[in-house]
């Protein structure tokens, strides 16, 4: 394979930025101190730990300390759900989330089932999306918490959040949005949207892995799910990633201050993605045509499996993914596409997702149009073959 390599998996990670990278250097190896500790080291570390927790709070539009950091969204979500239900359990033990969640609120919420809490899980129409009347249906007087996130992370597909969060504060049920897709993308404010609870992860906007973000809206006294030295205000213990959130913080306040020109970039390359795909035989578009995200495009193709269809694309120096196209091992479809009834359980097609970000160009857009016709050719034969579809972790 001699062809320039295209990297076209954002929506699993993002480089990091220059803005990111050069913020990060100093806590590395100069300023590296603790900033638990009280020496000069120490309260160095303190001051730009709390400048980019305050960096953080102005994108979201939230107070300084309504921040919390974490190692990631799998974290923030998992305390957000699992530290909501215990806050609430005398009131009830009902939840309701969507049938579309990614796995760090799914899987979460499911633990709680197998603890006793019943849970309802909301259908969506054929766009992936949640109905606000159904939710209105589903609250009870036990409800406790209301799960949705903010945009899919298999097809792109935006939730109606403000409408939701509306909902659960007329009925004084607690709101959770994992906007880990979503931040850096799209304009998000806490306080326009209504919502208590708010998931974020700096590598899908250009910061470093391993570190994330919860808020907390001051009425909610959300009770710490980890224990030990109580950093962060002591609802979040453990050493605190000095380096990281410092370049979260960076990465974040840069993509916010671009947001409106990189969206009309990054928009009219998913539409030029779109239309040239759409153009080859067997191939449909999966999330909604106009509320999704500025970069995602998702497609399935008749009788062709998603993972040998990447790996296809791979060898043709086409970097994709297949979503979480299946359950890790089980071959089964993806539970996405099946509740927005693309897809059946028995069928063979299984997601393409294609996900851009501003150091994307025109012409790789086009390049990618001109390689998958073969790449599918390759897939559609290796199909028939194959065995189940591994899972692709976000």
């Amino acid at each position: 394979m001699t062809e320039k390599r295209i990297y076209a998996d954002n929506a699993a990670t993002t480089a990091v930025s220059d803005v990111a990278f050069e913020a990060m250097l100093p806590y590395f190896r100069e300023s590296y101190g603790n900033p638990s500790a009280t020496h000069s080291y120490g309260t160095a570390a303190k001051r730009a730990v709390e400048d980019a927790r305050k960096k953080v709070a102005e994108s979201i539009g939230a107070r300084i300390n309504e921040i919390y950091f974490t190692s990631g969204g799998t974290e923030s979500d998992n305390w957000a759900i699992l530290a909501a239900a215990g806050l609430r359990k005398k009131k009830g033990r009902h939840i309701i989330t969507s049938a579309v969640e990614h796995n760090a609120v799914h899987n979460t919420v499911q633990q709680l089932e197998k603890r006793g809490y019943e849970v309802t899980w909301l259908p969506v129409d054929k766009y992936g999306m949640v109905s606000p009347e159904q939710l209105e249906e589903a609250v009870r007087e036990d409800t406790i918490l209301i799960s949705v996130m903010t945009a899919n992370n298999e097809i792109g597909t935006l939730q109606p959040v403000r409408e939701l969060a509306e909902i659960a504060g007329r009925h004084k049920v607690l709101f959770h949005t994992d906007a880990v897709q979503a931040a850096g993308h799209i304009p998000l404010d806490v306080r326009e949207l209504g919502v208590d609870l708010m998931s974020l992860s700096a590598h899908k906007f250009h910061g470093p892995k391993g570190v994330g973000a919860l808020y907390i809206s001051l009425r909610t006294a959300l009770p710490p799910i980890l224990f030990g030295g109580g950093q962060e205000k002591g609802k979040r213990s453990g050493t605190t990633n000095v380096p990281g959130v410092v370049g979260m913080a960076a990465a974040l306040e840069d993509a916010v201050r671009r947001m409106d020109e990189n969206v009309r970039k990054v928009t009219a390359l998913r539409d030029r993605l779109i239309e040239g795909v759409l153009n080859l035989p067997g191939a449909a578009l999966t999330g909604h045509p106009v509320q999704r995200l500025p970069g995602l495009a998702s497609f399935i193709f008749k009788d062709v499996k998603g993972g040998p269809l990447v790996a296809a694309l791979d060898e043709a120096g086409v970097c994709a993914s297949s979503g979480s196209a299946c359950s890790a091992g089980a071959g089964e479809p993806s539970r996405v596409l099946k509740a927005a009834g693309i897809i059946t359980a028995e069928d063979v097609a299984a997601p393409l997702r294609l996900s851009l970000s501003g150091y994307n160009t025109a012409e790789e857009i086009d390049e990618i149009i001109r390689r998958l016709p073969a790449a599918l050719k390759r897939a559609a034969s290796e199909s028939v073959l194959a065995g189940p579809d591994n899972m692709d972790v976000d």
